[in-house]
């Protein structure tokens, strides 16, 4: 039964994807914003509007794949990059909602093999970058050709005995805690976290065509490909020695998915409303200041309104998501270019938006 309501809350959700009317100045507007991405032999951009449940614009730009001229469009999948993180820290909280797990969980008392050093490092310290613990990027030189991968992050950071701070003394971004956050949901659920998260998220959202991507594994439909800007023009560049790590940026969607997650944490149906609150409440340090991040999103006022965001930024792709949630405007872009501020762009079309 269970299952039935939620197919059906997900067709509904599905149907409101479909585009309202939207003033044609604005609608112009948004245009001269993506006239750099709508161009016949270029790496492109898929745009969505959200606004009261309803999609007030939904469209693509450019090209998914230069090489064979592939137009973007409003089901291609981009690889969203640090977006991703906002669905791993779900993937915890459902745990947390099940009981599995405590946002106040040691580290190493639910990850075998974690870190002695890190012994002071709770769940919560890494979902709010308030850990410590250093960014394995560092560590992984740009010659390197093999992917990392989640369980590799883990192995790099045993190999030193030092933190940037102790935990919960500051606040640092670091994709290693997302990495580590990945390999939690596994030692706890018993399941691989791109499973997890299909079974778990995807799945009961409607979002099929949303995958952890692994590479000899699952496959990404209405693929977009990573490219960046050459003096020859644009050429790909799709993958980098990191994409493969899943926790902190593997996961593919597009913005017809991403309509079904954005408004699913109005509706809460993944996770109590008490938990999800928590992704939207900013960090606190041990001496009580207030950081600006929740549980995988930025949490920026714009322009004296309360807003949420996250961006993603790897190699071929540049992506945003910003949320008004008192005014319920979401404004999504991705893009599969390694250049760009998609970010700027939303808060753009915000302006058009709040305006009104």
């Amino acid at each position: 039964m269970k299952k039935t309501i939620l197919a059906l809350l997900a067709a509904i959700s599905l149907s409101a994807c479909a585009p309202y009317s939207m003033k044609s100045s604005i609608a112009d507007a948004i245009d001269t914003l993506f006239a750099d991405y709508d161009k016949p032999d270029s790496p492109g951009a898929s745009v969505l509007i959200v606004k009261d449940g309803k999609a007030l614009l939904s469209k693509a730009y450019g090209l998914a794949d230069v090489d064979h001229a592939i137009p973007a469009s409003t089901n291609t999948n981009y690889r969203l990059a640090s977006v991703t993180k906002q669905f791993t820290a779900t993937a915890v909280l459902k745990l947390v909602d099940q009981g599995k797990l405590s946002l106040d969980s040691r580290l190493t008392d639910v990850l075998a093999g974690a870190l002695p050093y890190a012994r002071d490092v709770r769940i919560r310290h890494l979902l709010n970058h308030t850990s410590g613990l250093v960014d394995y990027e560092d560590f992984v030189p740009d010659t390197q050709t093999v992917q990392v991968l989640d369980t590799d992050v883990l192995r790099l950071l045993s190999t030193i005995d030092t933190m940037y701070f102790p935990a919960g003394g500051k606040y640092r971004y670091s994709n290693s805690g997302y990495a580590l956050l990945a390999l939690v949901v596994e030692s706890v659920s018993g399941q691989p976290f791109a499973v997890f998260l299909k079974q778990n998220i995807f799945e009961p959202l409607g979002m099929n065509h949303t995958v952890a991507f692994q590479n000899g594994i699952s496959t990404v439909d209405n693929r977009a490909f990573g490219h960046s800007r050459t003096d020859k023009g644009f050429v790909r560049t799709d993958q980098s020695n990191t994409s493969a790590v899943l926790g902190d940026g593997g996961i593919y969607s597009s913005v017809e998915d991403l309509f079904k997650w954005d408004q699913d944490l109005y509706a809460n149906r993944l996770v109590s409303a008490s938990l999800r609150q928590e992704s939207f409440t900013p960090g606190t340090l041990n001496d009580g200041t207030r950081t600006k991040y929740g549980f995988g999103w930025n949490i920026e006022p714009y322009k004296n309104i309360p807003s949420v965001n996250h961006t993603g930024s790897t190699r071929g792709f540049r992506n945003a998501i910003l949320r008004f949630p008192d005014q319920r405007l979401t404004i999504i872009i991705l893009t599969n270019r390694s250049e760009g501020e998609p970010i700027e762009i939303a808060r753009k079309i915000a302006d058009l938006m709040l305006a009104q």
